[in-house]
Order: C-alpha cells, then structure tokens, then sequence
C-alpha cells in the first residue's frame, strides 16, 4: 500500500492514475453494472470512491469486495472512502475461472447470515463473481432453489457462459444433474465426496469464441 500513500497528493494522484488506467476505471465512469438482487443487496462492477457516495445515500452500510487485490490501486482508493463515509468494507475473495472450494462455499453462507444489511457487493465488471455470490445468496438466505438463482449468471449482467468464467454455471448444473436428482441439497452435494473441485473443473469445456471474448476481448480478471 505504500505506492499508494493517498495522505500525499502525489500518492492519490498516483492511485487514480493506476486505477483509471491499469484498472480500466474509466470505462465504469458512467457505467456500473448495478442491479438489484434483493430488496437488501445490490450487485456492481468496481465503484469509484464517488459513485460509494452515492450507495451510501441510497441507504447501504456495507461494501463487499470479492477481487482481494490488497494491494491494488482500487483497494486503496475504496478503503480510504469506506473508511471516510463510514462504511463497512468486508473482503471475501472468489475467482471467476474456479469451482469454488468447500470452506468457499461454507464461507459464503456465513457471510451472508452474518453482514450489515443494505449491502452492495461488487467485483471488476460485476458479471462473473458478483453472479456466483447471487446464486449462493439467493439459496442460502432466500432459499431460492438452484435453478432459478442461476439466472444471476447471465448475458444481463455480462456473464459469458461460453468462456472460461463458463465453469461457474458448470459447477451449479453438475449439482442440477447429480446432486439434486438424489435428493441432496446443493450444500449436502458439496459436502459429498461427487464435489471435487478440481475434477469438475477438469471436465469442463469452454469454447474458442467465448475464450476469445473474455479472455482476449474483454479481458475479464
């Protein structure tokens, strides 16, 4: 954190030039993928410190970064507006090109039983890791079944199901396919020795257009 001292004008000038560029912050000036998942959550791509301002004034109280990058420009720039508008910034990592481990999963439940509501939650676009935390919160505090909180990976929220970022849907349709047909619960499923992240993973198959999209277009992290 120190490359972004943001108690120097030359350490936040040097924050938002990273941030603006590096992480292509000025393509999110005007547009912030922001949708409503619950009457009590909302999903977003990275917001600039100002756009919190606004979150702040719509009511929400906690900020959930699912990109970790601790070290980042983004991460100073949000903690140091966190910190000034007196929200809470809680941090929990997810990948978009993963199946997410058990104590991920696990983890997962536990936030959202345990955050300060009004909540936003947000990763780089909004479309990948926001998609998968809205699937899990919907089941788990909702108790939306499955296979309708799956619409939160969609091409609505720029989630492209044919590229890499595809073995997030992967995940929750071996559970429709295997799991849910024996009675299980998704978290049952998870629990059982048919979860292993890495074989699941290892059967997905993206393809050449959707690997092109998010990996060479778009450039999703």
């Amino acid at each position: 954190m120190a490359d972004y001292d943001l108690t120097t004008p030359k350490g936040r000038r040097r924050a938002y030039l990273d941030y603006i560029f590096k992480d292509h912050a000025f393509l999110r000036l005007r547009f912030s993928n922001a949708h409503a998942v619950s009457e009590e959550l909302y999903r977003a791509n990275q917001p600039w410190p100002f756009q919190l301002e606004d979150w702040k004034a719509r009511g929400i109280r906690t900020v959930m970064n699912l990109r970790g990058g601790f070290d980042a420009s983004f991460y100073a720039l949000e903690k140091d507006a966190c910190a000034r508008l007196g929200l809470n910034l809680v941090d929990f990592t997810i990948t978009s090109r993963e199946v997410p481990s058990r104590a991920r999963v696990h983890g997962a439940k536990a936030l959202f039983d345990s955050l300060e509501y009004p909540a936003l939650m947000h990763c780089k676009s909004g479309a990948d890791r926001a998609g998968i935390m809205s699937v899990l919160y919907l089941h788990f505090r909702k108790g939306v079944p499955i296979r309708e909180a799956l619409a939160q990976l969609s091409l609505k929220y720029l989630h492209v199901k044919a590229g890499k970022t595809g073995v997030l849907d992967y995940t929750f349709e071996r559970y429709l396919a295997e799991g849910e047909p024996a009675g299980q619960t998704f978290l049952e499923w998870v629990d059982s020795p048919a979860y292993d992240p890495d074989a699941i993973k290892a059967d997905f198959r993206s393809n050449m257009w959707g690997r092109a999209l998010t990996e060479t277009l778009l450039r999703r992290e």
